[in-house]
Protein backbone atom coordinates (compact mmCIF):
# COMPACT_ATOMS: atom_id res chain seq x y z
CA UNK A 1 0.00 0.00 0.00
CA UNK A 2 3.05 1.93 0.18
CA UNK A 3 3.89 1.94 -3.70
CA UNK A 4 4.33 5.27 -5.43
CA UNK A 5 0.66 6.14 -7.40
CA UNK A 6 0.70 6.97 -11.16
CA UNK A 7 -1.24 9.82 -12.39
CA UNK A 8 -0.13 11.40 -14.86
CA UNK A 9 -1.94 13.35 -17.11
CA UNK A 10 -4.97 13.12 -14.85
CA UNK A 11 -6.41 15.92 -12.26
CA UNK A 12 -7.59 14.38 -8.87
CA UNK A 13 -11.70 15.88 -8.10
CA UNK A 14 -13.62 15.71 -5.16
CA UNK A 15 -17.38 16.07 -4.11
CA UNK A 16 -18.07 16.77 -7.75
CA UNK A 17 -21.89 14.91 -7.88
CA UNK A 18 -23.02 18.20 -7.85
CA UNK A 19 -21.11 19.27 -11.65
CA UNK A 20 -22.94 17.78 -14.65
CA UNK A 21 -20.66 16.83 -16.45
CA UNK A 22 -18.27 14.82 -13.29
CA UNK A 23 -21.61 13.14 -12.85
CA UNK A 24 -22.61 12.24 -16.50
CA UNK A 25 -18.63 11.19 -16.51
CA UNK A 26 -19.36 8.80 -13.40
CA UNK A 27 -22.52 7.34 -14.97
CA UNK A 28 -20.77 6.47 -18.09
CA UNK A 29 -17.74 4.94 -16.03
CA UNK A 30 -20.41 2.76 -14.73
CA UNK A 31 -22.10 1.52 -17.44
CA UNK A 32 -18.81 1.00 -19.25
CA UNK A 33 -17.63 -0.75 -15.98
CA UNK A 34 -20.40 -2.71 -15.13
CA UNK A 35 -23.17 -1.98 -17.40
CA UNK A 36 -25.24 -0.46 -14.61
CA UNK A 37 -26.91 2.99 -15.42
CA UNK A 38 -27.75 5.21 -12.71
CA UNK A 39 -28.83 8.04 -14.68
CA UNK A 40 -32.26 7.83 -13.34
CA UNK A 41 -30.78 8.63 -9.92
CA UNK A 42 -30.96 12.20 -11.07
CA UNK A 43 -35.10 11.95 -11.29
CA UNK A 44 -35.36 10.43 -8.27
CA UNK A 45 -33.95 13.01 -5.87
CA UNK A 46 -30.13 12.83 -7.00
CA UNK A 47 -27.77 10.93 -4.56
CA UNK A 48 -27.35 9.98 -1.34
CA UNK A 49 -26.43 13.93 0.27
CA UNK A 50 -23.62 12.61 2.32
CA UNK A 51 -22.28 11.26 -0.98
CA UNK A 52 -18.59 11.78 -1.04
CA UNK A 53 -16.68 10.68 -4.58
CA UNK A 54 -13.19 10.57 -5.45
CA UNK A 55 -11.91 10.69 -8.84
CA UNK A 56 -8.91 10.82 -11.13
CA UNK A 57 -10.06 12.64 -14.37
CA UNK A 58 -8.52 13.04 -17.90
CA UNK A 59 -7.99 15.84 -19.96
CA UNK A 60 -10.82 15.13 -22.16
CA UNK A 61 -13.57 15.10 -18.96
CA UNK A 62 -13.83 11.09 -18.90
CA UNK A 63 -13.26 9.63 -15.40
CA UNK A 64 -10.65 7.52 -15.18
CA UNK A 65 -11.27 6.35 -11.83
CA UNK A 66 -13.61 6.58 -8.94
CA UNK A 67 -14.58 5.41 -5.64
CA UNK A 68 -17.48 7.11 -3.54
CA UNK A 69 -18.15 6.89 0.14
CA UNK A 70 -21.66 7.73 1.91
CA UNK A 71 -23.63 7.47 5.23
CA UNK A 72 -25.30 4.01 5.70
CA UNK A 73 -26.32 4.45 9.23
CA UNK A 74 -26.95 0.66 10.51
CA UNK A 75 -29.09 -1.74 12.46
CA UNK A 76 -26.52 -4.73 13.55
CA UNK A 77 -28.06 -7.12 16.19
CA UNK A 78 -29.90 -4.07 17.81
CA UNK A 79 -27.85 -1.77 18.16
CA UNK A 80 -27.65 1.42 15.29
CA UNK A 81 -23.90 1.94 14.17
CA UNK A 82 -22.85 4.87 12.55
CA UNK A 83 -21.60 3.50 8.85
CA UNK A 84 -20.43 4.51 5.93
CA UNK A 85 -20.52 2.75 2.47
CA UNK A 86 -18.13 2.50 -0.66
CA UNK A 87 -19.60 2.18 -3.84
CA UNK A 88 -18.91 3.10 -7.32
CA UNK A 89 -15.35 1.35 -7.27
CA UNK A 90 -14.22 1.58 -10.88
CA UNK A 91 -11.12 1.82 -13.29
CA UNK A 92 -11.39 2.15 -16.93
CA UNK A 93 -9.01 -0.28 -18.60
CA UNK A 94 -6.47 2.29 -19.88
CA UNK A 95 -5.19 3.56 -16.12
CA UNK A 96 -5.45 -0.09 -14.24
CA UNK A 97 -2.23 -0.91 -12.86
CA UNK A 98 -0.88 2.25 -11.70
CA UNK A 99 -2.43 2.40 -8.54
CA UNK A 100 -5.19 4.89 -9.11
CA UNK A 101 -7.63 2.84 -7.18
CA UNK A 102 -5.15 2.21 -4.18
CA UNK A 103 -4.73 5.74 -4.37
CA UNK A 104 -9.11 6.81 -4.15
CA UNK A 105 -9.39 3.68 -1.24
CA UNK A 106 -6.76 5.62 1.02
CA UNK A 107 -8.71 8.79 0.52
CA UNK A 108 -11.69 7.70 1.18
CA UNK A 109 -10.48 5.38 4.29
CA UNK A 110 -9.23 9.36 5.60
CA UNK A 111 -12.55 10.83 4.95
CA UNK A 112 -14.31 8.52 6.98
CA UNK A 113 -12.30 8.71 9.89
CA UNK A 114 -12.26 12.33 9.57
CA UNK A 115 -16.50 12.38 9.86
CA UNK A 116 -16.08 9.58 12.62
CA UNK A 117 -17.88 6.68 11.47
CA UNK A 118 -17.56 3.87 13.26
CA UNK A 119 -17.61 1.44 10.32
CA UNK A 120 -17.26 1.01 6.84
CA UNK A 121 -19.25 -1.49 4.55
CA UNK A 122 -19.17 -2.30 0.86
CA UNK A 123 -20.36 -5.37 -1.51
CA UNK A 124 -17.27 -6.89 -3.50
CA UNK A 125 -16.79 -9.51 -6.13
CA UNK A 126 -12.78 -9.43 -5.08
CA UNK A 127 -12.55 -8.95 -1.55
CA UNK A 128 -8.66 -9.79 -1.51
CA UNK A 129 -8.48 -6.17 -2.68
CA UNK A 130 -9.71 -4.87 0.37
CA UNK A 131 -8.96 -7.31 3.45
CA UNK A 132 -5.19 -5.24 3.52
CA UNK A 133 -7.14 -2.15 4.80
CA UNK A 134 -8.95 -4.24 7.59
CA UNK A 135 -12.29 -5.28 5.64
CA UNK A 136 -13.56 -8.95 6.62
CA UNK A 137 -16.02 -10.63 4.58
CA UNK A 138 -19.77 -11.63 6.48
CA UNK A 139 -21.81 -14.92 5.51
CA UNK A 140 -25.31 -13.60 4.48
CA UNK A 141 -28.54 -15.22 4.52
CA UNK A 142 -31.98 -15.44 3.22
CA UNK A 143 -35.21 -17.38 4.49
CA UNK A 144 -36.90 -19.93 3.00
CA UNK A 145 -40.41 -21.61 3.88
CA UNK A 146 -43.69 -22.49 3.40
CA UNK A 147 -46.64 -19.36 3.46
CA UNK A 148 -48.17 -18.30 6.22
CA UNK A 149 -51.91 -18.44 5.97
CA UNK A 150 -53.11 -14.79 4.83
CA UNK A 151 -54.43 -12.48 7.27
CA UNK A 152 -56.95 -11.03 5.06
CA UNK A 153 -56.61 -7.09 4.91
CA UNK A 154 -59.14 -4.74 3.43
CA UNK A 155 -56.98 -2.09 2.57
CA UNK A 156 -56.58 -0.38 -1.08
CA UNK A 157 -53.41 -1.23 -2.88
CA UNK A 158 -51.95 -0.17 -6.25
CA UNK A 159 -48.43 -0.39 -7.54
CA UNK A 160 -46.13 2.91 -7.02
CA UNK A 161 -43.94 4.22 -10.14
CA UNK A 162 -41.25 6.19 -8.61
CA UNK A 163 -40.78 7.95 -11.64
CA UNK A 164 -44.21 9.61 -11.11
CA UNK A 165 -44.14 12.53 -9.34
CA UNK A 166 -46.49 11.96 -7.01
CA UNK A 167 -45.24 8.81 -6.68
CA UNK A 168 -41.71 9.59 -6.04
CA UNK A 169 -42.95 11.97 -3.22
CA UNK A 170 -45.30 9.61 -1.40
CA UNK A 171 -42.43 6.64 -1.02
CA UNK A 172 -39.52 9.47 -0.59
CA UNK A 173 -42.22 10.46 2.84
CA UNK A 174 -42.33 7.02 3.96
CA UNK A 175 -38.49 6.30 3.36
CA UNK A 176 -37.49 9.08 5.70
CA UNK A 177 -39.62 8.03 8.58
CA UNK A 178 -38.89 3.94 7.95
CA UNK A 179 -38.43 1.68 10.73
CA UNK A 180 -35.29 -0.85 9.96
CA UNK A 181 -37.09 -3.57 8.22
CA UNK A 182 -35.11 -6.31 11.03
CA UNK A 183 -33.29 -6.08 14.57
CA UNK A 184 -30.22 -8.04 13.42
CA UNK A 185 -29.28 -6.27 10.21
CA UNK A 186 -31.09 -3.53 8.19
CA UNK A 187 -30.65 -0.24 7.14
CA UNK A 188 -31.87 3.02 8.96
CA UNK A 189 -32.18 5.43 6.50
CA UNK A 190 -30.96 4.95 2.25
CA UNK A 191 -33.21 6.26 0.78
CA UNK A 192 -31.38 6.98 -2.89
CA UNK A 193 -30.43 3.26 -2.88
CA UNK A 194 -33.92 2.03 -2.23
CA UNK A 195 -35.15 4.36 -5.57
CA UNK A 196 -32.18 3.53 -7.77
CA UNK A 197 -32.82 -0.14 -7.38
CA UNK A 198 -36.12 -0.02 -8.07
CA UNK A 199 -35.11 0.74 -11.79
CA UNK A 200 -31.80 -1.25 -11.60
CA UNK A 201 -34.38 -4.61 -11.54
CA UNK A 202 -37.77 -4.78 -13.82
CA UNK A 203 -38.63 -7.63 -11.82
CA UNK A 204 -39.33 -5.22 -8.52
CA UNK A 205 -42.85 -4.55 -7.70
CA UNK A 206 -43.61 -1.35 -4.86
CA UNK A 207 -46.96 -1.68 -3.41
CA UNK A 208 -48.43 0.75 -1.66
CA UNK A 209 -51.01 -0.25 0.85
CA UNK A 210 -52.68 2.91 1.42
CA UNK A 211 -54.27 2.58 4.66
CA UNK A 212 -51.44 1.26 6.55
CA UNK A 213 -48.91 3.80 4.59
CA UNK A 214 -47.30 0.91 3.78
CA UNK A 215 -44.75 0.32 0.52
CA UNK A 216 -43.84 -3.60 0.23
CA UNK A 217 -40.70 -4.28 -2.35
CA UNK A 218 -41.99 -7.75 -3.87
CA UNK A 219 -41.61 -9.93 -6.68
CA UNK A 220 -43.23 -13.06 -8.22
CA UNK A 221 -40.12 -15.72 -9.56
CA UNK A 222 -43.04 -18.23 -10.13
CA UNK A 223 -46.31 -18.89 -9.70
CA UNK A 224 -46.95 -19.28 -6.30
CA UNK A 225 -43.76 -18.11 -5.17
CA UNK A 226 -43.46 -15.00 -3.48
CA UNK A 227 -40.04 -13.45 -2.77
CA UNK A 228 -40.18 -10.33 -0.45
CA UNK A 229 -37.59 -7.71 -0.82
CA UNK A 230 -38.20 -5.03 1.75
CA UNK A 231 -41.11 -3.29 3.71
CA UNK A 232 -41.12 0.87 4.13
CA UNK A 233 -43.20 1.65 6.99
CA UNK A 234 -42.68 3.00 10.32
CA UNK A 235 -44.51 -0.62 11.87
CA UNK A 236 -43.58 -3.88 10.48
CA UNK A 237 -46.50 -5.83 9.82
CA UNK A 238 -46.87 -9.33 9.96
CA UNK A 239 -45.75 -11.73 6.60
CA UNK A 240 -49.65 -12.66 6.55
CA UNK A 241 -50.76 -9.31 6.36
CA UNK A 242 -48.82 -8.36 3.75
CA UNK A 243 -49.78 -11.43 1.87
CA UNK A 244 -53.30 -10.77 2.38
CA UNK A 245 -52.91 -7.13 1.68
CA UNK A 246 -51.73 -7.83 -1.81
CA UNK A 247 -54.12 -10.76 -2.15
CA UNK A 248 -52.05 -13.17 -3.78
CA UNK A 249 -51.62 -16.72 -3.73
CA UNK A 250 -48.92 -17.57 -2.18
CA UNK A 251 -47.32 -21.16 -1.29
CA UNK A 252 -43.68 -20.56 -0.89
CA UNK A 253 -41.90 -17.71 0.67
CA UNK A 254 -38.48 -16.03 0.07
CA UNK A 255 -37.57 -13.17 2.71
CA UNK A 256 -34.32 -11.75 1.81
CA UNK A 257 -33.67 -10.35 4.98
CA UNK A 258 -33.98 -11.55 8.73
CA UNK A 259 -37.72 -11.89 9.25
CA UNK A 260 -37.75 -11.43 13.09
CA UNK A 261 -40.65 -9.17 12.87
CA UNK A 262 -42.57 -10.76 10.38
CA UNK A 263 -44.50 -13.38 12.75
CA UNK A 264 -43.03 -15.71 10.53
CA UNK A 265 -40.19 -18.33 10.77
CA UNK A 266 -38.01 -19.52 7.77
CA UNK A 267 -35.03 -21.67 7.57
CA UNK A 268 -31.94 -19.50 6.72
CA UNK A 269 -30.22 -20.45 3.68
CA UNK A 270 -26.92 -18.96 2.95
CA UNK A 271 -26.99 -16.12 -0.36
CA UNK A 272 -25.49 -17.16 -3.69
CA UNK A 273 -24.01 -14.76 -4.54
CA UNK A 274 -20.50 -13.72 -6.40
CA UNK A 275 -20.51 -10.79 -4.26
CA UNK A 276 -19.16 -10.52 -0.40
CA UNK A 277 -20.40 -8.46 2.09
CA UNK A 278 -17.30 -6.85 3.52
CA UNK A 279 -17.12 -4.57 6.82
CA UNK A 280 -14.46 -3.00 8.60
CA UNK A 281 -14.73 -2.09 11.89
CA UNK A 282 -12.53 -1.35 15.20
CA UNK A 283 -13.84 -4.40 17.11
CA UNK A 284 -15.44 -7.84 16.27
CA UNK A 285 -18.66 -7.54 14.13
CA UNK A 286 -21.12 -10.95 13.97
CA UNK A 287 -24.72 -11.06 13.12
CA UNK A 288 -26.67 -12.80 16.36
CA UNK A 289 -28.45 -14.38 13.88
CA UNK A 290 -28.16 -15.39 9.70
CA UNK A 291 -29.58 -12.00 7.92
CA UNK A 292 -28.70 -10.13 4.98
CA UNK A 293 -29.38 -6.62 4.03
CA UNK A 294 -32.31 -6.33 1.72
CA UNK A 295 -31.52 -6.59 -1.87
CA UNK A 296 -33.10 -2.58 -2.22
CA UNK A 297 -30.16 -1.55 -0.07
CA UNK A 298 -27.60 -2.50 -2.69
CA UNK A 299 -25.15 -0.32 -3.61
Amino acid sequence: MSKSIDHSGLTFRRDYFGHRKAWGALVDLLKDTFDIDIGPLQQLGGPDPSSMPFGWFACDGRLAANLSAFAMPLMINGRTVNAAAFQSGAVRPAWRGRGLYRDLTQKALAWCQEKGFEAIVLYTDKPALYEPYGFRALPLHAYSGNAPAALKVRTPVRRLNPLEPADLKLLSTALKARAPVSAALAVRASAAMFLINTQLDPGVRISWLERERIAVAWKMEAPGHFKLLDVVCADIPSLASIIGALNIDVEAVDVLFCPDKLGWSGQAKSLDSYTQFMIRAPGTIAFDRPAMLSPMADF
